[in-house]
């Protein structure tokens, strides 16, 4: 949906008189956030506005708030560059992956990509998604204590890989999770510790490059298998997979992606794929089970609408309030707590010159518990999805942008939301579940999730 936001400004202009980062606002700031980024960043909000600098002024991180910002940032792409600004997930996703690429590169890369995320596709995944998903739950008897984060995350690792990559790589999907575990646990760090971690050769880092390069070895062995079978599918009920797609993309001049693409690609569609989704997934659990009314209401919903039978894609659509439950969800524990840009020029925004080389960063946390712009932002009510409820807002690119915006939108964002749906649906028909613990806090800003996972109790 297009932005209903005014934007303040839709080009850079040089003005003097900046205002440097603020000492003492660094360092409550910079304490704070290590402790508790989510809980931080509203306290920044609160305290500085919609503008706030913090960090040095050779490295001033500057946190743009709300939705005029986030309109002004998605308006303005031009304006700023990824590759600087995501340069600490490149261990994990590699130098060409789609969220570390810019301009030109940026478009191509994600013209060849994208068919393979069209929604008719991803309508073919719920079957897989759903069988997975009803195999796990068999195992989950009554009296167990389970982390239920641990578990769907394992479900989902594995449907991320068989639908995007086929059978093949899913059968190594546990292994490849481990490995590419250790590249997730190092962009999980604390920004200082990553930054001093890239700045000199260590065996850390050797560690993750050493695991993501078996990664790679096995990617590579599925694409030479498929390239030598002449077709590059892997034909499944007569419907060729991601990586089939991916290895027959051309663009306009007829060249297709190059191996070290095809690498990057896959092994940073399947860690986003599932380390993102999982926490949402987990979030969306835990938001259900600390509100057993929305839950029972959510549980008929699915008992109306499927029955007894296996989920099916053609039930999703009927299944609107629990559209609610997943849209509330990521309102309120969206994956992605914070997103940057590099700007290429200095320019002023709400009076603030930001210059050049800056970290700018805007917060989908923040925007989505701005009272101002949510009411009661900070429960729980997935009946604000409905257009009849008084609490209903129209969502907008600006409001509401779990899954960022502009033209460097999430290109996985209905795999995702169709996944968290549908394995929902399953949950929901299956075991009954209680919170080992009622209170659950946020860690991580690039994969927002329970720390400490989300026990729960089968019963």
């Amino acid at each position: 949906m297009a932005s209903q936001t005014p934007v303040r400004q839709t080009r850079p202009s040089r003005t003097s008189g900046a205002r440097g980062p603020s000492p003492s606002l660094t360092a409550r700031h910079g304490v704070a956030f290590a402790l508790n980024p989510c809980a931080s960043l509203l306290r920044l909000y609160a305290e500085a506005g919609p503008v706030a600098a913090v960090g040095t002024r050779r490295r001033p991180f500057v946190h743009l708030f709300g939705p005029d910002a986030n309109a002004f940032v998605f308006a303005n792409s031009g304006l700023f560059r990824w590759r600087e600004a995501f340069d600490l997930l490149v261990p994990v996703n590699g130098e060409t992956a789609l969220i570390v690429s810019d301009g030109a590169d940026h478009r191509r890369r994600r013209r060849l990509v994208q068919p393979a995320f069209h929604h008719r596709r991803v309508a073919g995944y719920v079957a897989r998604m759903a069988d997975n998903t009803d195999a796990a739950l068999r195992a989950w008897r009554p009296g167990r204590t389970l982390d239920a984060y641990a578990e769907l995350r394992s479900v989902i690792r594995r449907s991320t890989v068989e639908v995007l990559f086929g059978d093949r790589l899913a059968a190594d999907a546990e292994v490849i999770g481990r490995r590419l575990q250790v590249a997730l646990a190092a962009v999980d760090q604390n920004f200082v510790l990553q930054m001093a971690l890239r700045s000199l050769p260590n065996p850390y880092m050797r560690r993750v490059a050493a695991a993501r390069a078996q990664v790679v070895r096995r990617v590579d062995e599925e694409i030479d298998r498929r390239l030598a079978g002449g077709t590059g599918e892997d034909e499944r009920d007569g419907q060729g997979d991601v990586l089939g797609m991916l290895l027959a993309a051309r663009d306009e001049d007829g060249a297709g992606l190059t191996r070290q693409e095809l690498q990057d690609q896959v092994i940073s569609l399947i860690s986003a794929g599932y380390d993102t989704t999982s926490a949402a997934m987990a979030w969306a659990v835990y938001a259900l089970l600390a509100h057993p009314d929305a839950a029972e209401r959510a549980r008929r919903e699915v008992a109306e609408v499927v029955g007894d039978r296996p989920v099916r894609a053609a039930d999703l659509p009927a299944l609107t309030y629990l559209d609610g439950v997943v849209n509330e969800t990521l309102r309120l524990f969206p994956p992605a707590v914070l997103s940057a840009r590099v700007p290429v020029e200095d320019f002023t925004y709400a009076g603030h010159r930001v210059p050049a080389g800056a970290m700018v960063l805007y917060s989908p946390f923040v925007t989505h518990r701005m009272p101002e712009v949510w009411p009661q932002a900070g429960r729980f009510r997935p009946e604000r999805w409905d257009p009849a409820s008084r609490l209903h807002r129209p969502a907008t690119a600006s409001t509401y942008l779990p899954f960022g915006g502009g033209p460097h939108r999430c290109i996985g964002s209905t795999l995702a939301t169709v996944e968290i749906k549908t394995m929902l649906a399953c949950l929901l028909r299956g075991p009954r579940l209680r919170l080992v613990s009622p209170a659950a806090v946020p860690t991580s800003v690039t994969a927002m999730r329970p720390r400490g996972g989300l026990p729960v109790e089968v019963l």
